[in-house]
């Protein structure tokens, strides 16, 4: 479990609301917060720390790998020993994936995806996991994941995951979220849902997605590692977050086992 600390026209605030974060990890109590950006900015950090806290304003979280978030953001935080302000400090591997469906469109996730996991810095799952038991296995090969529901998931999963969720890393703002509506006006229907954000991933139709909205909103689908219906193959996105900006996006496609 991790837990955000999230600085927002000028209030510090537990959770997010379409608001950009830091994440507390296992055994650490990090404070981190981000002056308000528009899109052409990037979050700026104010305190990064894990001293004791100078006074009761101070915000101090703290976080028990295992446990699970509320409904207002999700990011497991994961079990890899990162320094307390590593998020600002190198570039990171990301692995994008969604709508796995595991075991209703596949047995089980292909062992290229599960390697692709293992590799990445951080997981984004857009939804559509079906059973909690592939949640806990990406908790377990993850070294950080950020995740939401999909329409397919049942009560279990949402009690453990949101709808959307938010975090920033290296500079660039991420907001995840299964679906969103038809492809046509997609692009302004997420500019205005998300209007401080600089990359929406998202997932639902199975089918890869990547634009930028007149905003600048870069929408980004994975598509599906199991189940491709109308498209060629399966696939999933690997990409680089780097100094405020997101590089190498590349969209990979899945080998049969």
């Amino acid at each position: 479990m991790a837990v955000f600390v999230n600085a927002f026209d000028g209030e510090i605030t537990a959770g997010i609301h379409h608001g950009f974060v830091s994440v507390i990890k296992t055994d650490e109590i990090r404070r981190m917060a981000f002056l308000p950006a528009d899109l052409n900015d990037h979050p700026v950090p104010v305190r990064c720390s894990n001293s004791p806290p100078p006074n009761d304003d101070a915000v101090a979280l703290h976080c028990l790998h295992g446990n699970h978030l509320p409904a207002l953001g999700y990011d497991s935080g994961g079990p890899a020993n990162r320094s307390p302000c590593e998020d600002s400090a190198m570039p990171l591997n990301l692995l994008l994936v969604s709508d796995t469906h595991v075991p209703n469109r596949a047995r089980a996730l292909p062992r290229q995806v599960w390697a692709a996991v293992e590799n990445a810095d951080v997981v984004f799952h857009a939804g559509d996991w079906v059973t909690a038991a592939l949640l806990d296995e990406f908790e377990q090969r993850s070294r950080r994941l950020v995740g939401v529901y999909g329409n397919n998931d049942g009560p279990e999963l949402r009690s453990r995951l949101p709808e959307s969720t938010a975090v920033a890393l290296e500079g660039v703002k991420f907001a995840v979220i299964h679906e969103t509506g038809p492809a046509k006006g997609r692009e302004g229907r997420c500019d205005e849902q998300f209007p401080t954000a600089d990359v929406l991933v998202f997932g639902h139709s199975h089918i890869p997605w990547d634009t930028t909205s007149p905003g600048g909103l870069r929408l980004l689908n994975p598509g599906s590692p199991t189940d491709r219906r109308r498209q060629p193959v399966c696939t999933y996105m690997t990409a680089v977050a780097d100094a405020g900006n997101l590089r190498d996006v590349r969209l990979m496609e899945v080998s049969r086992d």
